[in-house]
């Protein structure tokens, strides 16, 4: 994790016009191309051939068709026709059945009824096909009410969905109490925003032991618990407790992004865990990408390396 001032840097970056004009004529324009390390494609055929390649390999995966901060209804009715059209190729092609998504994609910052409504469409399609639909955590203003819409459709019955808390907020180890004892399933993540230090912590030993202690609680007290985490510590850590505490290797799992430590993975998939692959896929892919260089440093040498590769 690189310190807040290089982290804002980057989100700097990622609202750039001209940077995504430049990276969508030259960030995909071919397989070696430096974005492709970390991004399946723009089409969804193309992240359903990544899904192959990843069950190949012994692990199971989740689709993230990237995309937020829609502004206007009709692009968050496109989103979600996307998505709609996202599992039916996904059914047909009988691969494996997870999505991910970001509320503000189907509309949040326009009208919070519309976007409930675009996401129990999505559910309505995904659901009876087996599909898992993990609703993912944006920046900290919408913390409250994306667990606000969670909460309501899981009430009201939707149990293939799942949500994503951020270490890195203050508030998220109470939070995790309060989805714990929904009996829903949270996907843990450490954060890759720039947050206020009122909301979240500034250090990173901070938010390694806040994520550490989180970890320990999801595992004894959550369902289904989802440790999203490249970081050994962190897995040895889950390992440890898992094995000390009785749990079963098959009842939890780890989730690693698509193109980052692949050889980490293998390892976990050899010794018997469950290993997902979130893989993110479309357009809208510059913001995402900014955010992973701006999580590790050796990411920036190897896109400068491809940059100039592409020249």
């Amino acid at each position: 994790m690189l310190d807040s001032a290089s982290k804002a840097f980057f989100h700097l970056l990622a609202r750039s016009g001209t940077l995504k004009k430049l990276a969508s004529r030259y960030g995909m324009r071919r397989p070696s191309s430096f974005a492709r390390r970390f991004i399946a494609g723009e089409t969804v055929a193309e992240a359903i051939d990544a899904a192959r390649a990843v069950e190949a390999r012994r692990m199971t995966h989740t689709l993230d068709m990237l995309g937020e901060s829609v502004t206007d209804l009709d692009k968050a009715e496109a989103a979600t026709r996307e998505y709609l059209a996202a599992i039916d190729a996904v059914a047909a092609a009988g691969i494996g059945r997870g999505l991910s998504l970001k509320l503000t994609q189907l509309g949040l910052d326009v009208d919070k009824a519309i976007t409930i409504d675009n996401l129990r469409k999505i559910l309505a399609r995904g659901e009876p096909a087996g599909f898992f639909v993990r609703v993912d955590m944006e920046n900290s203003p919408y913390t409250d009410v994306t667990l606000e819409i969670f909460e309501t459709l899981w009430r009201h019955g939707h149990r293939r969905i799942g949500v994503v808390l951020q270490s890195s907020l203050r508030r998220s180890e109470q939070d995790l109490t309060r989805i714990n004892a929904l009996g829903a399933g949270v996907r843990l993540v450490k954060g890759a925003y720039k947050e206020p230090k009122t909301v979240a912590y500034q250090r990173k030993a901070d938010v390694d032991a806040a994520y550490a202690r989180m970890l320990v609680t999801l595992l004894t007290e959550g369902h289904d618990p989802a440790i999203a985490t490249h970081d050994p510590a962190m897995i040895d850590l889950a390992c440890t407790t898992a094995r000390k505490r009785g749990i079963a290797r098959d009842t939890f799992e780890f989730q690693m992004l698509y193109g980052i430590r692949r050889d980490l993975q293998a390892t976990l998939v050899k010794e018997g865990y469950r290993v997902r692959v979130y893989i993110p896929f479309g357009r809208e892919w510059f913001p995402y990408f900014m955010r992973r260089l701006g999580e590790r440093p050796a990411n920036i040498a190897f896109v400068l390396k491809g940059i100039l590769g592409e020249r």
